[in-house]
């Protein structure tokens, strides 16, 4: 009985530094613990850092849970500052994004038309299905929420449009 109730304790204990280690950017351990872990992220241990080469300059992201390159389930955060511009684009999965402050403009298609986008506040929700051309915009600082399988990928429907592709000026 006793080496029951250690054992179950041992295990406990082991989910809970795993996710920890997560909740601080690090790598739990390996084996069984690591498949399932309880995450907790508050909001002063959100480490912002310049947005992927995908997305325009001036976006800032943080992986809140999994891996946005691998094929699973990942969340991330995107803070975009006003006026903040994404030209129509696609993904080759769903995207599901939910606003946590600010205004987060969308819109569907292969044009940007300001006059055809949906503003969404604090606490709105959009899913765009994989393949779907759509852009977006904000209106003051705001904060989105994506979840989605990954990998993420971005693919511009104007070539010119990929910030990859542009050249950045000498100095």
């Amino acid at each position: 009985m006793r080496s029951t109730q250690f054992a179950v304790l041992a295990g406990t204990l082991v989910v809970v530094i795993g996710a920890s280690a997560l909740a601080q950017g690090q790598k739990p351990a390996a084996g069984a613990a690591a498949k399932a872990h309880h995450i907790v992220v508050t909001p002063d241990q959100v480490k912002w850092a310049a947005g992927p080469p995908s997305l325009p300059p001036g976006a800032q992201m943080a992986v809140i849970a999994g891996d946005p390159s691998q094929k699973a389930p990942f969340v991330l955060r995107v803070k975009l500052p006003d006026g903040y511009r994404v030209p129509p684009h696609w993904h080759p999965t769903d995207e599901n994004v939910s606003v946590l402050s600010g205004t987060f403009m969308i819109g569907t298609g292969d044009k940007f038309d300001p006059g055809s986008m949906t503003s969404l506040g604090a606490g709105g929700f959009t899913r765009m299905p994989a393949s779907m051309h759509h852009y977006a915009a904000a209106k003051g600082e705001t904060i989105i929420q994506v979840h989605a399988v990954g990998p993420f990928q971005v693919t511009y429907v104007n070539a010119a449009d990929d910030p990859r592709k542009k050249s950045t000026p000498t100095k």
